[in-house]
């Protein structure tokens, strides 16, 4: 039998000191300040995911209020008060867990304890873990206790779901927020762990092991311990993938290139390998969603568009994109098929990063038609008249119209003005397009729809200056199939 029992990772190096604590920097400098001011209140709210680090910080203030010559923040590792309260054999700090003791008779039994001055320390220090878990009778127990206890007495409660602790408790509380650690930090925690223990680790394994953490630097300890027993002395990322499902971080980034150049036969090949792998397709998505929500932000700083996923893409577009993802979540969860889910949510996605709002679609039409360029045979296509009154204003004061076009020409159309007089107006009545020839006119105003193989079809398709046959084929990939008449109202020849 070994002489040391074994410890895992997590408990082995849980921080004694606050030099010690990783990630929390806010919340280290708020106790030091604290402590060293003599600016203490008596009870603390902390606050944050699973894992940061709530109850290590509890125990290490703690002992910076019990240490010789304190309260202090820089006390010493050895001391006889700080060496009691990590072996937990001091009675004047007491850490209660309200998940099993939750009634209102452990709060009175708390409230009872609070009247008894510390025996050895200079503050009885009581703990409380997962506080949401109390009842509300016990809450309103404490409530007296909690907002004017004896001047020895301290509290530090911790929770990983706030909004279940009455307001009445938490405004008797200092709250301080504990933030999910990033990536970099847990992997420069574990890099530091390997090289102590003697383990030789990728940092691409490390990293993949910060991702699954989700923020929690205890979770993080918990995965590199199992991964350690996997694979021995020796950590590579292909261990950290195969043993909890994940995809590559090269896979990801090749899934969201291809969803963002519209690659469906790329796509779903990756889908294919993900489910011969093995891999975990809720992480796959989270993983995915993650890197097109920082190719969103990155698009809007740089003012509308970004390649990060492998090709131009505007802030538009990777919101739908993101939005797909986010929805096609909980049929990957909770359908019959995942694999099948997964597939359709990425299909989908492809289709909703390629659509185009209308609204941008007849922008880009309008602007098209009113600046096309003079062209052989062709009228030159001059500027649209100004917009009608169904466009303006509601009550839009009367303005003298002239006197003949002779006298003074029609203004340019503003598109953009034009468009929000609409919004405003609440309905667009009638659209002016530009003479588009006589060919076009004649098949509307015999009132028939023409097809290709009609003589006046193709003459009248000709008829349409190219630049704006262009300008639709590239905008909507549009081909003339057929040419109808238009109501009466809705399109008509600038005056």
């Amino acid at each position: 039998m070994s002489d040391k029992a074994f410890q895992v990772i997590a408990r082995r190096w849980r921080p004694r000191r606050f030099e010690e604590l990783v990630g929390q920097d806010h919340i280290v400098r708020t106790l030091r300040n604290a402590l060293d001011g003599g600016r203490l209140p008596h009870a603390w709210l902390f606050v944050g995911p699973r894992g940061t680090g709530k109850t290590t910080t509890a125990r290490i203030l703690a002992k910076a209020l019990n240490c010789a010559g304190g309260p202090k923040s820089d006390f010493k590792a050895d001391d006889p008060a700080a060496l009691a309260i990590e072996q937990g054999s001091c009675l004047d700090v007491v850490e209660i867990d309200a998940a099993s003791n939750r009634s209102i008779e452990d709060a009175k039994r708390i409230r009872d304890e609070c009247q008894f001055a510390p025996g050895s320390c200079q503050f009885k220090v009581f703990i409380i873990d997962e506080v949401h878990q109390l009842t509300k009778d016990a809450f309103n127990a404490l409530l007296k206790t909690l907002e004017e206890p004896p001047a020895w007495v301290k509290f530090i409660l911790a929770t990983t779901e706030s909004d279940k602790v009455l307001p009445t408790i938490t405004s008797r509380c200092q709250r301080l927020e504990f933030h999910p650690i990033e990536e970099d930090v847990i992997a420069d925690q574990l890099e530091r762990i390997v090289k102590a223990d003697g383990v030789t680790a990728d940092r691409a394994a490390l990293k993949a092991i910060a991702r699954l953490a989700a923020g929690g630097m205890r979770d993080s300890q918990s995965i590199l311990d199992q991964v350690i027993s996997f694979s021995g002395r020796k950590v590579s990322e292909e261990d950290v993938l195969s043993i909890y499902g994940l995809a590559s971080a090269r896979q990801v980034e090749d899934l969201a290139k291809a969803l963002a150049l519209g690659d469906g036969p790329a796509a779903l090949g990756l889908c294919d390998a993900f489910h011969e792998e093995g891999r975990d397709l809720l992480r796959v998505l989270a993983d995915l969603q993650a890197r097109v929500r920082f190719a969103t932000l990155d698009s809007v700083r740089k003012g509308g568009s970004s390649v990060l996923l492998g090709g131009p893409l505007p802030t538009e577009q990777l919101v739908r994109l993101l939005e797909c993802l986010q929805q096609g979540e909980q049929g990957i969860r909770h359908g019959l098929s995942p694999r099948a889910n997964f597939e359709v949510t990425m299909l989908q996605a492809i289709e909703s990063a390629r659509a185009r709002p209308i609204d941008a679609l007849i922008k880009d039409i309008a602007a098209a038609a009113a600046g096309l360029p003079r062209e052989p045979g062709q009228k030159k296509i001059g500027p649209p008249p100004a917009a009608p009154a169904a466009l303006a204003r509601p009550s839009p004061p009367e303005v003298p119209a002239p006197s003949s076009v002779e006298d003074e020409a029609a203004p340019p159309l503003d598109v953009a003005a034009a468009e929000e007089a609409a919004d405003l107006a609440g309905r667009r009545e009638e659209f002016v397009f530009p003479d588009l020839g006589d060919e076009v006119r004649s098949v509307s105003e015999q009132g028939r729809t023409a097809f290709p193989g009609d003589k006046d079809f193709q003459s009248a398709v000709d008829a349409l200056p190219a630049a704006l046959r262009e300008k639709l084929k590239e905008t909507l990939g549009a081909e003339f199939t057929a040419l109808r008449p238009v109501p009466a109202g809705r399109l008509r020849r600038p005056s």
